[in-house]
C-alpha cells in the first residue's frame, strides 16, 4: 500500500475514484477524498453491497435473484496498487484505482468479473503457462442522441458534413475527427494505457484502436479504462463514442478481436510454435478448444440482445467457429507471423463485451482444448460464410447453451454461471416487454 500512498502524496491527489467493473463492464464504486482513502487502506473500511455484481445494465436487480446473500451483506474493496492512475480529464488532481472485492473472511467474491479472469489465469500458471493477449476495440462516433426512438447518425466532421459511404482505412476520414483522437491519445498516455494503431474501420465514423500485447489482466484493465476514456473524450467534443455491437442499421458492427498466445513462464518461449517454426500440438489443441467451446460462452462474448445483430454473414463478423490462416471471414483467424509471434485471433467477441469476461472466456476455451488434447478441424480456404451458421442466434439460445456446459462450470465457477444467467435473463425479459418501432411501422395497420 506504500506505493499508492506515495503516488497520492507526490501528485497532491485530492480525490480517488475506487472502481469496480460490474457484470456489464460498467464502472461502479465510490469516490472518496484522498485523505479518507489513505485511512481506509489501513483499516479495510471501503465497502459495497454484494448485489452490485447482479445489477443489470439498466441498474435493476433480478426479482428472483438468489445468488447473493438474503441480507445483501457488505463486501470489501481491496485496491490493486498496480492500477492506480491519474484521471486526466478533471481539473482537480484526481486518481483512479481498480479494486478487487472480498468477503469479510477474506475470500474473493467469486462472481466478480475481474476475479473470474484471475481464476482462469491461475489455471495457466499452475501448468507453467502465461497467456499474452492483444485486444482490438472498434467503436462508432455518433451525434448526440437525446431521443432513443430516433436512429443514430454519424457526427459532423471538420469539413462540416456527416461522413457517408465506406471509408475503411481512410486517413483523411480519421483526420475529420482529429481533435477527439488527440484527446484520446493524450488521456491514454497520462493513464499508461498502451494503445498502438488507430484506423478507420468500414462503418461511417467507425474507429478501431489496437492495444500492444501483454499480460491478460493488465490488458483487460486497460480495455476497461479505455472505454471510459473514449466516451469522455467524445463528450468533450459534443458527440458520443459508442461500443454497442450494432449501433446503426446498414452499418457493420463493432468487435473486440482478441489476439492470444501462450508462453512458457520460465523462458518466455511461445508454446504455439515448435523449434522449427511449425505449429505446435498445443497451438492446435488451443484452437480446437476455442472451436468446441466458444458457442457455449456466448453470453460473455455477446452479452446483450443487440450483440447478435452483429453476427450476420458478409459483415466482417463471424457466423461460425471455423479457423483459417489470414482469413477474416472465420471466427478464428491465424495471422501470418514469425514463430515467436504465433497466435490466434478470436473474432467472435463484440465491442460491448466486458473485457475481463471476454478474455477469460476465450482463454478458458483454449485452456480446455490444451488440457484435453483436442484436435481442430482442418483450416478452411475461401469464405466461411458459405458454411453453416453455428453460433447462437439470440441471447436466449446462448444462455441455454451457457448453462449446459459442465467443463466451463468447473473453470469459471458454477455460482458465476448462475449470476450471469440471472442478470442476462432479466435483461432479456425487459427487452421483450418493449414494442419496437418496426412492429408499429409494419404491423399496426397490416395485420
Amino acid at each position: 500500500m506504500g506505493f499508492m500512498e506515495d503516488f497520492i502524496k507526490k501528485n497532491r491527489i485530492t480525490e480517488v475514484e475506487c472502481l469496480v467493473p460490474d457484470m456489464s463492464g460498467i464502472a461502479r464504486g465510490k469516490i472518496v477524498p484522498a485523505e479518507k482513502f489513505l485511512r481506509i487502506l489501513r483499516d479495510r473500511g471501503l465497502r459495497l453491497p454484494e448485489a452490485i455484481f447482479v445489477q443489470t445494465v439498466t441498474g435493476e436487480f433480478p426479482d428472483d435473484e438468489d445468488i447473493t446473500s438474503d441480507e445483501n451483506s457488505d463486501i470489501y474493496m481491496i485496491p490493486d496498487e498496480r492500477t492506480i492512475r491519474f484521471v486526466p480529464w478533471y481539473n482537480e488532481p484526481t486518481a483512479q484505482v481498480i479494486t478487487d472485492c472480498v468477503y469479510a473472511d477474506g475470500r474473493p467474491v467469486d462472481v466478480s468479473p475481474r476475479h473470474v479472469l484471475k481464476r482462469v489465469l491461475s489455471l495457466y500458471e499452475e501448468r507453467g503457462w502465461k497467456p499474452l493477449v492483444a485486444p482490438e476495440l472498434e467503436f462508432f462516433l455518433v451525434q448526440v442522441n437525446k431521443d432513443p426512438d430516433y436512429p443514430l447518425v454519424p457526427p459532423v466532421g471538420r469539413n462540416g458534413r456527416m461522413e457517408s459511404g465506406r471509408q475503411a482505412f481512410g486517413i483523411d476520414a480519421v483526420n475529420e475527427f482529429d481533435p477527439i483522437f488527440e484527446a484520446v491519445y493524450d488521456f491514454c498516455e497520462k493513464q499508461d494505457i498502451d494503445i498502438d494503431t488507430l484506423t478507420h474501420e468500414a462503418g461511417a465514423a467507425q474507429i478501431e484502436i489496437n492495444f500492444n500485447h501483454g499480460d491478460a489482466l493488465e490488458l483487460a484493465d486497460q480495455a476497461f479504462l479505455f472505454k471510459r476514456t473514449a466516451r469522455e473524450a467524445a463528450i468533450r467534443h459534443q458527440i458520443y463514442a459508442t461500443f454497442m455491437a450494432k449501433p446503426m442499421q446498414g452499418e457493420p458492427g463493432s468487435a473486440m478481436h482478441i489476439h492470444q498466445s501462450v508462453v512458457d513462464t520460465v523462458n518466455g518461449r511461445n508454446l504455439f510454435s515448435n523449434p522449427d517454426g511449425t505449429d505446435s500440438d498445443l497451438f492446435m489443441a488451443h484452437i480446437a478448444g476455442l472451436q468446441k467451446y466458444l458457442p457455449y460462452v456466448m453470453p460473455l462474448l455477446a452479452p446483450n440482445v443487440n450483440s447478435y445483430r452483429r453476427l450476420v454473414p458478409n459483415s466482417d463478423a463471424p457466423i461460425n467457429v471455423h479457423w483459417g490462416r489470414d482469413n477474416r471471414t472465420t471466427g478464428l483467424r491465424v495471422p501470418v507471423s514469425q514463430p515467436d509471434a504465433r497466435r490466434v485471433e478470436n473474432r467472435v467477441a463484440g465491442a460491448d463485451a466486458n473485457p475481463y469476461l471476454a478474455i477469460a472466456a476465450s482463454l478458458a476455451c483454449g485452456y480446455i482444448g490444451m488440457t484435453q488434447g483436442l484436435e481442430p478441424n482442418d483450416p478452411i480456404k475461401g469464405s466461411a460464410y458459405r458454411l453453416a451458421f453455428t453460433l447462437p442466434r439470440h441471447q436466449s439460445e446462448a444462455l441455454t447453451k451457457f448453462n449446459a456446459c459442465k467443463p466451463l462450470k468447473e473453470i469459471l465457477g458454477e455460482r458465476f454461471i448462475d449470476a450471469v444467467t440471472c442478470v442476462k435473463q432479466t435483461e432479456y425479459e425487459a427487452y421483450n416487454r418493449v414494442i419496437s418501432s418496426w412492429e408499429r411501422e409494419n404491423l399496426l395497420l397490416n395485420v
